[in-house]
């Protein structure tokens, strides 16, 4: 059996523009998306801190070195400029696979460059 787990995210990202008229997506700087191990059109949730919205959408490559993160489409209705988003990607693992798994958090400054990075051993918390 496989389960779904957390694989990576870009924790408290800044959005720098928000594009209704574009046909979907989330445009990632490329630095970003490499660093998160998030490929083009790779299924991401994103999470607005700001207002609470929660959706589905693909990651699509944005300006090299911008620190974009851009909401289109209809995304662009979930949150503006200056909202702090998550960017959550996951992974399926069997059951043999979830001990070795090590999600990835990286942490973002308000410009969106890379505070820090951290990798955590999935298990459980005890006192």
């Amino acid at each position: 059996m496989q389960r779904t787990f957390l694989k990576t995210k870009l924790h408290r990202a800044t959005v720098t523009d928000a594009n209704l008229n574009y046909e979907g997506s989330l445009s990632i700087d490329p630095e970003l998306m490499q660093a998160a191990d998030i490929l083009p059109y790779e299924k991401v949730d994103v999470v607005n801190i700001n207002n609470g919205a929660r959706f589905t959408t693909y990651a699509i490559l944005g300006r090299p070195n911008s620190g974009e993160i851009c909401l289109n489409g209809a995304a662009a209705r979930l949150g503006q400029i200056g909202d702090r988003v998550i960017i959550i990607t996951y992974v399926n693992l069997n059951e043999d696979e979830f001990e070795s798994h090590h999600p990835k958090a990286i942490l973002l400054d308000e410009n969106n460059h890379i505070k820090s990075i951290q990798e955590s051993p999935i298990g459980y918390v005890t006192d």
